[in-house]
């Protein structure tokens, strides 16, 4: 009766660990449609306001079970100079990780591209979700990528600090 009971817990830890690791790679995640209009926009130096840029070969997927799931991959013809000259550039952010399943965003290859000034990072919108940036890298030869990250309201929202009077009402 032991070895029995031992069993039943043994496939039971098997059968709920199976399932968590299916749920956080694979369950949440959905594929984005892409629009073909604005589904990449970066943020303009001169206006402030996202503007879509061109782009083709568009990939993406996202989960509502967190706002910092989203990743895309795309080609652009638009060049790293005049991308740097007409767009907010932003300074020292590293890519999130994308499940490996999903293979056109390599959070390492696109680190190494931007330590090697292969690649550069732009504002593609403000507050996509409340504390929540959409992040763009563009690399040299027009390969694209875009993943969201947490701003300073956010990062203040999520560990619990007051969120003061510079952040935006939460919704």
């Amino acid at each position: 009766m032991g070895k029995f009971l031992v069993g039943m817990l043994v496939l039971i830890a098997a059968l709920a660990g199976g399932a968590m690791y299916y749920l956080q790679v694979y369950g949440y995640y959905e594929d984005v449609v892409a629009n073909g209009v604005d589904d990449v926009q970066l943020v303009s130096a001169a206006t402030g306001q996202p503007e879509p840029i061109p782009y083709a070969n568009f990939q993406a997927i996202d989960a509502q079970s967190s706002p910092i799931r989203y990743r895309a991959c795309f080609t652009t013809g638009l060049g790293l100079e005049t991308a740097g000259d007409t767009y907010v550039a932003v300074p020292d952010v590293t890519p999130r990780n994308a499940p490996a399943w999903f293979e056109c965003f390599d959070a390492t290859a696109i680190a190494q591209a931007l330590d090697a000034g292969t690649a550069q990072v732009f504002l593609g919108a403000k507050n996509i979700r409340y504390g929540v940036d959409r992040i763009v890298a563009i690399t040299d030869d027009g390969r694209g990528y875009v993943w969201h990250e947490l701003n300073e309201c956010g990062e203040k929202a999520y560990d619990g600090t007051v969120i003061g009077e510079e952040c935006p009402p939460r919704p």
